[in-house]
């Protein structure tokens, strides 16, 4: 059996998917999944992570994990006791989704040194594990889907500098081939689109997909900055910010690893649009 943690983020529920239709024998949980989140046949338990005795009964019997790191809320996680309870439930396999700003911005509390911990954690556990580092998902353009619904405008800043951003079904497809076959124990994955995609191109690409125009508005960084306060941290936001307007090289890397993994090339940004056209019509 595997346990999805966060199956009801955009990359767990791809992977619940995915794995479900290979005839795995799967367990979603998250902290609210309910019955319409998961395939037919799959089995749903709630569980926090922010609390590790509730995933106790979740992860009984299971021999593998997909562990998602939490995200914004990945401070209040305590990683060690979470894959002790894992390790005692039979877990053998652990997956991580981790963060590429592990290795780009190993200084940033958010992005660099609390998920090294929680990486650290998962190399210490003592069970075979893989850890994924994905930039940018597309699916942050979902922030943008009211004003596209409403105005067919997308406001943002640096409209001009590219990101090798990923389609969040690739790093489902890349965790479960991790989770499903030998070969990748001790391997750490750097996953990111196949192309820079700047934002301008990106308001470019969902408007073809709605076949209507979708205007673009550059906003300033301040304006950015005011805006993501209202739901981020500010520590998280001026990475963010740090990130979107001025990326290292190695976070204008495209990365050979979706590829290496699947055999075939990462989605486009444009696929991606046009697969998720619903949530901006």
């Amino acid at each position: 059996m595997i346990v999805v943690t966060g199956a009801t983020g955009n990359v767990g529920r791809s992977l619940v998917q995915a794995l479900a239709a290979t005839g795995e024998h799967v367990t979603a949980t998250s902290r609210g999944i309910s019955p319409a989140d998961v395939p037919a046949g799959v089995g749903h338990r709630r569980a926090d992570l922010a609390e590790p005795e509730s995933l106790r009964p979740v992860v009984e019997g299971a021999d593998a994990l997909f562990l998602q790191s939490g995200g914004a809320g990945a401070h209040s996680l305590s990683p060690h006791d979470i894959l002790d309870v894992a390790k005692a439930g039979g877990v053998e396999r652990v997956v991580l989704l981790s963060s590429q700003g592990v290795a780009t911005r190993p200084q940033s509390a958010s992005h660099g040194t609390l998920m090294r911990s929680i990486e650290d954690a998962v190399r210490q556990s003592g069970m075979a594990w893989t850890i994924l580092r994905p930039g940018g998902f597309n699916s942050n353009t979902y922030a943008w889907a009211e004003s596209i619904r409403t105005t067919r405008t997308v406001a943002a800043p640096f409209g001009d500098v590219g990101l090798p951003t990923i389609d969040p079904l690739d790093i489902a497809e890349v965790a479960a081939a991790a989770l499903l076959q030998d070969g990748h124990a001790g391997q750490i994955y750097e996953l990111t689109g196949p192309a820079l995609i700047t934002p301008r191109q990106q308001a470019e690409a969902i408007g073809d997909a709605l076949g209507e125009p979708v205007r673009f508005v550059e906003q300033t960084r301040d304006q950015a900055r005011a805006q993501m306060l209202h739901f981020m941290p500010e520590p998280v936001a001026e990475t963010t910010l740090a990130i979107l307007g001025t990326p290292t090289p190695a976070e204008q890397r495209i990365s050979p690893d979706v590829e290496l993994v699947l055999g075939r090339p990462p989605h486009t940004y444009a696929a991606w649009a046009h697969r998720n056209t619903a949530a901006f019509r």
